[in-house]
């Protein structure tokens, strides 16, 4: 594994679509970088510091959100003395997004008065008054034709089905929801799933003609969902919630066939393969070793927060650290707070927040624990390898962690003063972006191997 040296970040980073470039944010410049060579390509300057990036699909486009403005400038990277600038004046603009089409921006106005549809192509524009959320509640088809919009009008959450070609409302259908959270297309298009806020657990499954297909509720009294997510087949939904309990359901019958607990010990009877992160023991003959004063007076790599660590396989029973959220606070951590699937939908990783420690990886195909990932850290971030089954998880140190059906092992970042905070694949599997609190870093991994031992090398 290779890591690229660092450089400076203020803001968001992201690499593009196609895998070619990486854009980074430093104050007000965006920073496009070549992702082999890692040179600069094409350097922007926007009117503001820069508070979010967003690359069209074609990858030939990138928008700056600049909220202190408030205000979008966007531009081309074919084209540099080509510019766009979409001011919403007094409305304000809370949040941006490109349609799949990479030729439309959509804006929503603070308050989420408006969400406005601004055309690179003819300067047109068209509106849908009363978005529901800023950032949430906006879901576009895989093939890119239609965008269902989340709304809200006299008390009542509805969806605007549009046309991306023509912008025109295609139909609207109100949904049965108190305060609607989010919305999400299945993979195939074919259907629509709704979910509530956390104070009601509420599963909606709609036709896009507005049928409902399904009411999933696992429960009444307690607080509801946290995360929903589709496998990439399509054939599965996960719901996360608040009862630390995940429930898969599946595209047939809309039943739950699977409900996964998330307990803080974990006993036998269990085939999952158990790993701690544990502080490797540095083997050095001192014997000839001369240590200078710099060295005595802490100047090391382990002051630096450079040491080595390992996974080591534990048995069951055992204990994980588990955190009982305080009462009288609202949006308590507890609950599965992060849910993702791998890329051949047959493992599903999540995170109760109670125990921000601990990875859990389900297997589906056999609905059995697969492994658990005891860290010494809350797990800030973990994201699957888009072309394998390999999963990578960062816990804010300067190692990586990763885990395949072949077994897990640490990695240490070489470079010093580097905490990994967050990171993310490229669309091609070739490179992870490591971000720290002012620098970045890219890290190229090695083609699994064949290997069915597990491993814990450093």
């Amino acid at each position: 594994m290779e890591f690229t040296e660092a450089y400076k970040q203020t803001g968001p980073c992201c690499f593009s679509p196609n895998a070619r470039y990486i854009a980074v944010a430093v104050d007000y410049r965006l920073v496009i970088r070549d992702t082999h060579s890692f040179k600069v390509v094409q350097l922007f300057s926007c009117l503001d510091k820069i508070s979010y990036i967003e690359w069209a699909l074609d990858s030939e486009y990138i928008l700056c959100g600049l909220y202190k403005r408030p205000m979008i400038q966007a531009w081309s990277l074919s084209q540099p003395e080509w510019t766009c600038k979409i001011d919403e004046g007094p409305a304000g603009i809370a949040y941006a997004r490109w349609s799949p089409d990479s030729r439309h921006i959509l804006t929503t106005s603070d308050f989420q008065l408006r969400l406005t549809v601004w055309s690179l192509l003819n300067t047109a524009c068209v509106h849908v008054q009363w978005p529901k959320h800023a950032s949430k509640g906006v879901a576009f088809t895989k093939d890119g034709k239609f965008a269902a919009i989340c709304t809200r009008r006299d008390c009542k959450d509805y969806i605007n089905l549009l046309s991306c070609h023509t912008w025109e409302i295609m139909g609207v259908f109100a949904v049965d929801t108190l305060d609607l959270a989010d919305i999400e297309w299945s993979p195939d298009d074919s259907a629509l799933v709704i979910w509530d806020s956390p104070l009601e657990y509420k599963v909606l499954i709609y036709s896009p003609d507005g049928r409902c297909l399904f009411k999933y509720q696992a429960y009444e009294s307690g607080l509801g969902v946290k995360s929903v997510s589709w496998s990439p087949c399509g054939q599965f939904l996960a719901v996360g919630s608040y009862d630390q309990m995940l429930r898969v359901l599946n595209h047939l019958t809309w039943k739950t066939f699977a409900e996964f607990m998330h307990l803080s010990t974990v006993r036998g009877p269990c085939f999952a393969a158990v790993f701690k992160e544990v502080d490797e023991p540095l083997q050095l003959d001192m014997s000839e070793l001369c240590l200078n004063e710099d060295f005595i007076n802490g100047n090391s790599d382990a002051a630096d927060g450079h040491f080595g660590v390992r996974y080591e396989v534990t048995e069951v029973p055992i204990t994980l650290a588990f955190q009982k959220p305080p009462a009288d606070k609202p949006n308590p951590k507890q609950g599965i707070g992060l849910l993702s699937w791998s890329n051949d939908s047959q493992y599903i990783c999540t995170r109760n927040d109670s125990m921000p420690t601990a990875m859990w990886i389900w297997d589906i195909h056999r609905l059995e624990l697969a492994a658990i990932l005891v860290q010494k850290d809350p797990i800030r971030a973990a994201a699957w390898d888009p072309t394998c089954t390999r999963l990578v998880l960062c816990t804010g140190s300067s190692h990586l962690y990763m885990w395949t059906p072949s077994g897990a092992y640490c990695v240490s970042n070489p470079l010093p003063q580097f905490s990994i905070t967050d990171l993310k694949w490229n669309s091609d599997g070739s490179c992870l972006l490591l971000k720290d609190k002012e620098s970045f870093c890219c890290a190229a991994l090695d083609v699994l191997p064949e290997s069915s031992d597990y491993s814990s090398d450093d």
